[in-house]
């Protein structure tokens, strides 16, 4: 019995060797060369047909006429703009907990992307707020909420770009992106805790859906577009933070001097 265990233990020991080897920038780097091409086209795929659906399959809604169909990028912006800062503040802790440098520099990789699509869902939102609102901005709260995460991503690349040292850098932002992680449920139910212009999510999961099933499909299909292009963008940036970080290494050297 105690050979089968001590079996059992080396067999677990070795699996969580195998998978901690995937943390080395080394042996992440070409995988991740691998995957940009196949996510890059599905969200070329993905975001053709959601936007066709979206401004050309959809019915027009009996409100708001043809000006909601903003949705079909305001929506899965807002949605991806909350999504990828919880996952950088996860890969910002593993970070500081475990001390491993790819989770450190996938942090850093995907703060840009989540900035973007914070300012997408923003000006898009102020888009269709002016002709359902009147107005193009109004201090509601989730607005309000959401402009807060848009300075939290630009306070979390500010910072790291403010400190010369990688591994101090990369220990500031993260205990930064940890703190500001309390913003996202604000967002999600500020439309629950506070009487607020903004609507209220017609994607239920207590619930069916308030919107036609078209309707809803189009936002969906957007929606795996951008977070297919979160991976596809967020691994490149995180192959040139690899490659500039382990520049002086001989594996960096080897593989750039393949290339020239």
């Amino acid at each position: 019995m105690s050979i089968s265990n001590n079996v059992a233990s080396e067999t677990r020991e070795s699996r969580r060797i195998h998978w901690f080897a995937y943390s080395s920038p080394q042996i992440f780097f070409p995988i991740a060369g691998k995957l940009i091409p196949w996510f890059a086209t599905i969200a070329a795929i993905l975001g053709a047909i959601g936007l066709y659906i979206g401004f050309f399959v959809a019915p027009t809604d009996h409100q708001q006429g043809d000006a909601y169909r903003i949705i079909y990028l305001h929506v899965p912006a807002a949605w991806m703009s909350m999504f990828i800062y919880v996952v950088m503040a996860f890969w910002a802790a593993v970070g500081l907990a475990f001390n491993t440098r790819l989770s450190s520099m996938m942090a850093s990789a995907l703060a840009p992307t989540g900035a973007l699509f914070t300012f997408l869902a923003l000006w898009t939102g102020s888009l269709w707020g002016k002709p359902t609102w009147g107005t193009w901005w109004v201090w509601d709260a989730r607005l309000t909420s959401e402009l807060i995460l848009l300075f939290l991503y630009i306070g979390f690349m500010a910072l790291q770009a403010s400190i010369d040292e990688p591994r101090r850098a990369d220990r500031a932002g993260g205990i930064l992106a940890l703190v500001g992680v309390i913003n996202v449920p604000v967002i999600y139910f500020s439309v629950q805790w506070w009487n607020t212009l903004h609507q209220g999510s017609s994607i239920n999961m207590k619930s069916a859906p308030t919107m036609a099933m078209t309707m809803l499909l189009g936002m969906l299909i957007m929606a795996l577009a951008f977070w297919a292009y979160t991976l596809a963008i967020s691994l490149s940036r995180l192959r040139c933070i690899v490659l500039e970080r382990e520049r002086h290494t001989d594996w960096v050297k080897e593989t750039v001097g393949s290339r020239t």
